[in-house]
């Protein structure tokens, strides 16, 4: 009988662009303890040219780069597999860091980026490097079992060329794969509902009822946190005390470098917490009152620390009269918050919280320069309609289970609040809305899922994590052996091969 200690067990989550991982498995199942960008870099040489590939030149930043651009940038797109380069001539996490930051000309490939692997041996690649390099394991002396999430939907032959990477390549002493929605799902302890993973470029909407992915209703709309950031950069052209720092009048303007200092202040911005998202029928507009009217006039009139400070009062003192109790409110209400960024002091208002529009309204984002790897043709669906089409697609007597289940999951909810329930409103219309027009097989409601609190470790961590969290949970069962056999062990991958993980992976259920 195969058994592995907890603190043996590895844990690895492979998105469209990031990869988390971690070894152990404790009581309290913990947080990752790496995560690097999912790509890899080949240093060009004279005369190499890869289709779908990025070059990066010197001068150029690496930051925010993704399989596409969002402004005027470079792009960096998923490449074409490239015969000749082996596993060692790829440049993964820190090292492709370091290559980028001194200038080098690489080409820069995500081999995750449509949802399957693209190249085999950057896929490796990235995964020896977690391996051996981060996680610090020995080949040779490999006793660690590897429970590896990946994107829903994976061909057949994929599942086995990844289980024979992992025996043969990585000598691990088990392995079992799983699906990134079924992981994220069981993070939130359920086993129907619809999990909607926001990433960067791209929105994976992925129904589930008792347990097992509805195949055919899982659909993607190409809306992300780019669309996001492209919008936002957008906005705030407008801000004075944006423009003033991102082209200060005694230094010649360069669209360029205005457009890069815009798209990393957004970043920061929204990763900083700063940002928080409306429910449908909410507005963010600045009321006009007398006095102050927009955030321009606190800016011309040399106010906005003043009005700031005021604002950050929690309680009106009891003496305070009603003029000034209705001008303390009005003050709050601008919700101008001051950023440091880059030696500059810039004072933000509510278009902050325009940040998630795109996601919800596209068409805001005709006119702006966003670039996409394959041009999309015809009407790109709001978040809540892509959502609301893939539950239709479903079995009528499944929707009101899988409605019960709204989980929103993506890098952009561990640090934007309030998507869950911007979205849940949005999608209010598409179920009944007359109580006397109901069936026992009709959605009356919609539930949004969060991760439960008693999981300490991830507690103030947002559900962006649920896909590891959920990939744990599955470890701490499945290499268990009380709980039955869902894992190869290398025994089973002796006998049968890589087809094994058709038969023994949950994934493949």
């Amino acid at each position: 009988m195969v058994s592995f200690r907890d603190s043996s067990v590895v844990i690895i989550e492979s998105g469209r662009t990031l990869i988390r991982a971690g070894v152990g498995l404790q009581d309290l199942l913990k947080a990752p303890s790496i995560e690097i960008q999912a790509r890899v870099g080949l240093r060009r040489n004279p005369g190499d040219s890869v289709n779908g590939s990025f070059s990066l030149k010197p001068g150029e930043s690496s930051d925010n780069l993704r399989p596409s651009a969002s402004s005027s940038r470079a792009s960096s797109l998923p490449s074409q597999p490239s015969p000749s380069a082996k596993v060692h001539d790829y440049l993964v996490g820190s090292q492709l860091d370091e290559a980028l930051e001194a200038g080098h000309d690489i080409i820069v490939s995500w081999p995750f980026a449509d949802g399957d692997v693209r190249d085999w041996t950057q896929a490796e690649a990235l995964w020896k490097y977690v391996l051996f390099h981060t996680l610090q394991l020995k080949r040779t002396q490999n006793e660690s079992p590897v429970m590896l999430s990946m994107p829903a939907g994976l061909f057949r032959d994929s599942s086995e060329r990844i289980c024979q990477i992992f025996f043969e390549r990585f000598n691990v002493a088990g392995f079992g794969l799983l699906d990134r929605p079924m992981a994220q799902l069981y993070a939130a302890g359920q086993l129907s509902g619809v999990v909607v993973d926001i990433g960067h470029e791209i929105t994976d909407i992925t129904p589930i009822y008792d347990g097992f992915i509805i195949q055919n209703a899982r659909s993607s709309t190409p809306v992300g946190i780019r669309d996001c950031q492209v919008y936002l950069a957008n906005l705030l052209r407008f801000n004075q005390s944006v423009m003033a720092a991102a082209s200060p009048p005694d230094k010649l303007s360069d669209p360029e470098v205005t457009q890069r200092f815009l798209d990393d202040l957004v970043k920061h911005v929204w990763v900083e917490g700063l940002v928080r998202v409306p429910s449908d029928g909410q507005t963010v507009d600045i009321p006009e009152d007398e006095g102050v009217t927009d955030i321009a006039a606190v800016l011309v009139a040399g106010k906005e620390k003043a009005v700031i400070e005021t604002g950050m009062k929690k309680k009106l003192t009891a003496k305070a009269s009603a003029a000034e109790q209705a001008r303390a409110r009005e003050i709050e209400a601008l919700d101008l918050v001051t950023v440091e960024f880059r030696g500059h002091s810039i004072t933000l208002g509510k278009e902050r919280h325009r940040f998630c529009e795109p996601l919800f309204d596209p068409m805001l984002l005709n006119g702006l320069p966003v670039e996409r790897v394959d041009p999309y043709e015809g009407r790109i669906l709001p978040l809540q309609e892509a959502v609301a089409f893939s539950v239709r697609q479903t079995d009528v007597a499944q929707r009101q289970y899988i409605w019960q289940g709204l989980f929103i999951n993506g890098d952009l909810t561990n640090h934007v609040k309030g998507i869950g329930a911007a979205l849940q409103s949005r999608l209010a219309p598409f179920i009944l809305s007359t109580p006397d027009q109901a069936t026992d097989v009709q959605p009356r409601s919609i539930r949004v899922l969060t991760v439960p609190e008693y999981f300490a470790e991830y507690r103030e961590k947002g559900d962006g994590f649920a896909a590891f969290l959920g990939t744990s949970i599955v470890a701490k069962i499945a290499f268990n052996e009380s709980h039955g056999k869902n894992f190869v062990s290398k025994t089973d991958y002796n006998e049968k091969g890589p087809h094994a993980i058709l038969e023994m992976s949950l994934a493949s259920l």
